[in-house]
């Protein structure tokens, strides 16, 4: 896997700020679209090496050549790449060979990252090929290959979309049935990362639990659960967790690390960042 740090160009002077990039920043949508231009498909990279041609979203959808037809007229071929939404690499089941998640990050001075994880090694050199001056300096790319024990004691971060479903009334079989996703109370929202961890191999410390609720902006003309409107644009709302967590179930653990925790993972949702945690003298 991969882990890359975007520094994007928000400007050095505050009062004379890049409010181009900015505004592409605050709209997870087209983050996320610019993103996945980093993983084009074979023969979208041999059709166009230099990435000179109009985006084309097929030719990024999906990682994997097999899936993909590009047809030689501009109108799209008789089978993209993504012919449904399964198929898109933020929709695909992730694991080692298929995924990114991504968060942005913001740093001290103003300065904002973009995190990125990836299954394959990202092109970011095709992706900001013409759109280089959202980047204040070149990507950082680094290989990683997670192993964890039980009982490690990790610093973690996770910004994620809390919700839970609310039970329909009885339809005519008696049965209840799962309605539609709600935010979590905010005096739950510890619970409700406590029960991800229960079933993912790991277990929070409470007394260290940071929770700062927030929201994630995008603009993509759809209606999603848990989203407010103001015009064209609809905020998602978000939690950020800091603290620490230890291990329960190694192999859990690292399938949650690589899968994303809760839903939103296309506006830079659900991606949970580890690292060693020193413990203290005398502690268990």
């Amino acid at each position: 896997m991969y882990h890359s740090h975007l520094l994007i160009n928000v400007g050095d002077n505050p009062d004379r700020a890049d409010w181009r990039n900015r505004n592409w920043l605050r709209n997870l949508y087209r983050v996320h679209q610019r993103l996945c231009m980093a993983f084009p498909t074979a023969p979208q990279r041999e059709k166009d090496p230099d990435f000179l041609m109009p985006y084309q979203p097929w030719g990024f959808h999906d990682p994997r050549p097999e899936r993909c037809t590009i047809g030689s007229g501009p109108a799209a071929p008789p089978r993209p790449c993504a012919v449904g939404a399964v198929e898109r690499p933020v929709h695909v089941p992730r694991d080692t060979e298929h995924n990114f998640l991504f968060r942005v990050e913001p740093q001290p001075a103003g300065r904002v990252v973009i995190i990125v994880q990836s299954a394959v090694k990202p092109d970011w050199d095709y992706a900001f090929h013409n759109a280089g001056h959202f980047l204040a300096a070149p990507p950082q790319v680094k290989s990683f290959e997670p192993c964890f024990a039980k009982g490690q004691r990790l610093r973690f971060r996770l910004v994620a979309n809390p919700t839970r479903k609310i039970d329909t009334k009885s339809g005519p079989d008696g049965r209840r049935r799962h309605g539609k996703r709600v935010p979590v109370k905010a005096d739950q929202l510890g619970e409700w990362l406590a029960r991800w961890g229960e079933a993912a191999g790991f277990s929070v410390e409470n007394d260290s639990l940071i929770i700062q609720p927030g929201y994630v902006y995008m603009n993509n003309k759809t209606s999603t659960n848990d989203t407010a409107r103001r015009g064209d644009e609809a905020r998602l709302r978000s939690v950020r967790f800091d603290g620490f967590l230890r291990i329960t179930d190694p192999v859990r653990f690292q399938e949650i690390l690589v899968r994303g925790i809760g839903p939103g993972k296309g506006f830079g949702l659900g991606l949970l960042s580890v690292e060693p945690a020193q413990i203290p003298a005398g502690a268990p």
